[in-house]
């Protein structure tokens, strides 16, 4: 006699299926139907996952107007002048500056050991980054790396038109 192909599972969210699992070796079949039953039908699964999806995208739209309300207050405060780029670029970039800068602030200043002036400097070479993407490219940086990456940029500057910015 054959072990059967066609299994009848009651799903985790109540519906009756009948699954034909004959592309499963003969003796996975019993164990892949018992796990069956601890999940929701495929139906029921893809609407949680779009209902999921949807959530997800609205908690992000809504924590990246925040972000971006932070960084637009904070731009203003310390007088950074606005970023230049691609239009879907430049809210992006603004975010990325200033959480590379807010980093840098609490490593070098809050915990390290420099004082105003040396975090005025820094700022200012800061300011004289106005390409969004520039930004967006350190966003993973750390920002104790911050005074390096701006001198670098300030070498990039002084030497020969890169094509690519």
């Amino acid at each position: 006699m054959a072990v059967r192909t066609k299994w009848t599972v009651q799903h985790a969210c109540g519906h009756e299926i009948q699954h034909d699992l004959s592309d499963r070796p003969a003796d996975r079949r019993a164990g892949f139907a018992r796990w069956l039953t601890t999940r929701d039908c495929t139906d029921c699964w893809r609407s949680t996952r779009d209902a999921d999806a949807e959530f997800k995208q609205q908690w992000l739209a809504t924590k990246r107007a925040e972000e971006q309300q932070a960084a637009r207050e904070w731009a203003e405060k310390f007088d950074m002048p606005p970023l230049e780029g691609p239009e879907k670029a430049l809210d992006w970039g603004e975010r990325s500056r200033h959480q590379l800068m807010t980093a840098a602030h609490t490593s070098l200043v809050v915990e390290g050991n420099w004082d105003e002036a040396d975090w005025s400097e820094l700022e200012e070479k800061a300011r004289s980054i106005g390409r969004a993407g520039w930004w967006i490219d350190q966003r993973d940086a750390d920002g104790s790396d911050l005074p390096e990456l701006l001198d670098a940029a300030g070498e990039d500057d002084r030497g020969t038109e890169n094509p690519f910015r």
